[in-house]
C-alpha cells in the first residue's frame, strides 16, 4: 500500500451480532488536508472511525493508518494519531488549563512541559481569557475547541479523527469549529471527519466520501460529486396537486427532488436563461401549471438523493437560491 495515503482501506467488513454494519468499505485518504465522510444517521460513520483509530477491530479486510497495519500495529497507530468523538470528554468541574494539564501528565509528559503544553494550547486555540474558569461554563465551541486541543497535548498527530464535530453547536460555534480544523490542515495535519451536515463537508473538505447503510456509494471533491447529478436545478412549485402530477408526467425522467405535499419538484440545468426558458415552455406552455419557480445551487444533497433515494440530512440544507414568479 501507498506511504502517501494517511488512510488505505480495502473490504472492511464490520458486525454487531446479525447486523451487518460496514459491507465492504474500500477507502483511499492522501495525506493532508481535510477529508469527509458524509452520511446519515446510521450509516456507518462512528463505527468507521473506531476501526481506523484501533478501537473496535475490524472483521474483515485490510486497514491501514499513517502507514500501519490497524491489527496487527496498534500501537504504532496510536501513536501517530488523535481522535476527538462527537462529545467533548473533558472534567466540567476543572479548568481549561486543568483539563489539558492532566491530560498532558496521563500521556507522560513531565510536569514542567505539560503546563507548558497547556498554556501553548489554550493560546492557539483562543482560550486564554478562559484558561483558568470551570468548563461549566464555557459555551459549546469553546468545548469544542478545548477537545480538539486535548487531542493535540501529545504532538500534532499526522492524522485526526473528528467525529461529527460539530454536533449539538449553534451556527456561530459551528464555524469556529470549521476554523479550527481549516487551520489544523494547513499545518500538515491530515483531517478526517464524519458529518452529516452538507454544508460542513462542502466548506471544509477537499474529498468527501458519501456513505449510506454501510456502503460507500460515491467519493470525490464537493465539486465533482455535485457535477454527476447537475450543475445547478430548476425548483417548480405546481398550482395544485394534478399541475404537480402533470409536471411530473411531462418530465419524463424522474425529478432530483420530488415533494407532493409542498407541490415542488426540481430537474437538471445548467443554470443558463435559455435553457430555463424552454424547460418552461415544455413543462408548461400554457402557463397554467406552475406558478413559481427558484434557480438553485446543485448541492450534496442533490448527490446522495440522486444516489440513494434519500436525503443525507434532513434539516440545515439551505442552498443558495433565485426566486421568481412564474
Amino acid at each position: 500500500m501507498s506511504e502517501e495515503l494517511a488512510i488505505e482501506v480495502a473490504g472492511l467488513l464490520k458486525s454487531f451480532g446479525d447486523t451487518h454494519v460496514l459491507k465492504g468499505i474500500d477507502l483511499r485518504v492522501p495525506t493532508g488536508g481535510v477529508h469527509a465522510l458524509l452520511g446519515p444517521n446510521g450509516a456507518g460513520k462512528t463505527t468507521t472511525v473506531r476501526v481506523l483509530s484501533t478501537l473496535s477491530a475490524p472483521d474483515g479486510g485490510v486497514v491501514r493508518v499513517a502507514g500501519h497495519d490497524v491489527r496487527r500495529e496498534r500501537s504504532a497507530v496510536r501513536r501517530r494519531i488523535s481522535v476527538t468523538g462527537q462529545y467533548a470528554a473533558l472534567d466540567e468541574a476543572q479548568s481549561g488549563r486543568e483539563n489539558l494539564w492532566t491530560i498532558g501528565r496521563l500521556r507522560g509528559l513531565g510536569r514542567r512541559t505539560a503546563r507548558e503544553r497547556a498554556a501553548e494550547l489554550l493560546a492557539s486555540f483562543d482560550l486564554r481569557g478562559a484558561a483558568d474558569r470551570p468548563v461549566a461554563v464555557y459555551s459549546g465551541g469553546m468545548r469544542r475547541r478545548l477537545d480538539i486541543a486535548a487531542a493535540l497535548v501529545g504532538g500534532r498527530p499526522q492524522v485526526l479523527f473528528l467525529d461529527e464535530p460539530t454536533t449539538g453547536l449553534d451556527p456561530r460555534s459551528r464555524r469556529t469549529t470549521w476554523e479550527t480544523v481549516a487551520e489544523l490542515a494547513r499545518q500538515g495535519v491530515t483531517v478526517f471527519l464524519t458529518t452529516q451536515y452538507l454544508e460542513e463537508a462542502d466548506r471544509l473538505a477537499e474529498r468527501v466520501t458519501l456513505l449510506d447503510r454501510g456502503r460507500i456509494v460515491a467519493e470525490g471533491s464537493p465539486a465533482e460529486l455535485k457535477h454527476r447529478v447537475a450543475a445547478r436545478r430548476l425548483e417548480l412549485t405546481a398550482a395544485s396537486p394534478a399541475a404537480h402530477e402533470e409536471l411530473r408526467r411531462r418530465l419524463r425522467v424522474a425529478p432530483l427532488h420530488d415533494d407532493p405535499p409542498g407541490l415542488r419538484l426540481s430537474v437538471a440545468t445548467d443554470g443558463a436563461a435559455a435553457e430555463v426558458r424552454a424547460l418552461l415552455d415544455r413543462l408548461d406552455p400554457t402557463a397554467e401549471l406552475v406558478v413559481r419557480f427558484h434557480i438553485l445551487d446543485a448541492s450534496l444533497d442533490d448527490v446522495f438523493l440522486s444516489l440513494t433515494g434519500r436525503d443525507a440530512q434532513p434539516v440545515d440544507t439551505h442552498p443558495k437560491e433565485t426566486g421568481h414568479a412564474a
